[in-house]
């Protein structure tokens, strides 16, 4: 599901991105729990479906970046171009309990993939 498979490098250091809705208005605590998600959910699948790029990742530290995207629209843009640049992804969806609407798209967790490979995508947001 939205995952891209990519000729992996061990020569570099590899990392987890997730982008934030800011226009959400979540809480410190939502927004930690929502990049919990996101990074728990790649690590799995990258566990299951790229063994080397989760090793790359483990064995580096679990190298994990939070950025910021104004909404909706900015974070699936984003994420379509990680996709169709062969990377994996998640969409995390909210079920509403607390501080968002069920079914809100909270945030999308990018990797783990090399640095170079994520940033190409991701360089021009702002860390959150």
């Amino acid at each position: 599901m939205g995952f891209g498979f990519k000729v992996t490098r061990s020569d570099e250091e590899y990392k987890v991105v997730v982008l934030v809705r800011t226009d959400l208005d979540m809480g410190k605590g939502k927004m930690a729990a929502q990049v919990g998600h996101a990074s728990v959910e790649l690590a799995l699948r990258a566990q299951k479906m790229d063994r080397k790029s989760f090793d790359s990742w483990m064995s580096g530290g679990q190298k994990k970046v939070v950025l910021k995207v104004s909404g909706k629209d900015e974070m699936l843009s984003v994420m379509n171009e990680a996709r169709s640049n062969g990377l994996y992804t998640v969409i995390i969806t909210d079920a509403g309990r607390t501080q968002v609407e069920p079914g809100s798209m909270t945030c999308v967790g990018i990797g783990p993939a090399p640095c170079s490979d994520i940033d190409k995508v991701t360089g021009h947001l702002k860390m959150l």
